[in-house]
């Protein structure tokens, strides 16, 4: 394999050229740096990481345990852990008692978290107002009726 960066870059450029996922991947990467960027600057809520907003989607609104967290991450518990500490010291998550283990506790929003949660979702809304103004009405809602198709796809 060469070593040639401009040759390598040739071969990852015709790669991605139509490539439908990597695309959609670049957009979701930018829209969630966007929704972040925006949550930061127009909440008063703490500013966080990346990381931390990656684990929010994986937390059940009953709670989800540390392992499963860790594991619908692919990252170990200590790393898994680490994250649920940084929003545990902002007042986002909290550990209560797994009511179907005593032994077991659960990850779950705090009330704070939970009114997070709806103000980042009224963010996300306003993106998706401009992108409505921008691309037009029909074009996302043909987005979304694809994206609905393809979650069905993968959950089976």
């Amino acid at each position: 394999m060469s070593h040639d960066p401009p040759t390598f870059r040739h071969s990852l450029n015709d790669a991605k050229a139509d490539n439908v996922l990597e695309r959609l991947f670049r957009c979701a990467r930018l829209l969630n740096d966007e929704g972040t960027r925006r949550v930061a600057e127009q909440t008063d809520a703490p500013v966080l990481r990346a990381a931390h907003m990656n684990l929010m989607p994986h937390i059940d609104l009953e709670g989800t345990r540390l392992t499963v967290l860790a594991q619908r991450l692919g990252v170990t518990k200590q790393a898994a852990s680490q994250l649920v500490v940084d929003l545990e010291k902002i007042g986002v998550l909290q550990r209560e008692p797994d009511p179907d283990d005593g032994r077991a506790k659960r990850v779950v929003f705090t009330d704070q978290g939970r009114n997070g949660l709806l103000e980042g979702l009224a963010i996300l809304r306003g993106l998706e107002a401009e992108l409505r103004a921008e691309i037009g009405d029909s074009d996302i809602d043909h987005l979304n009726q694809v994206l609905v198709k393809i979650l069905a796809f993968i959950n089976g």
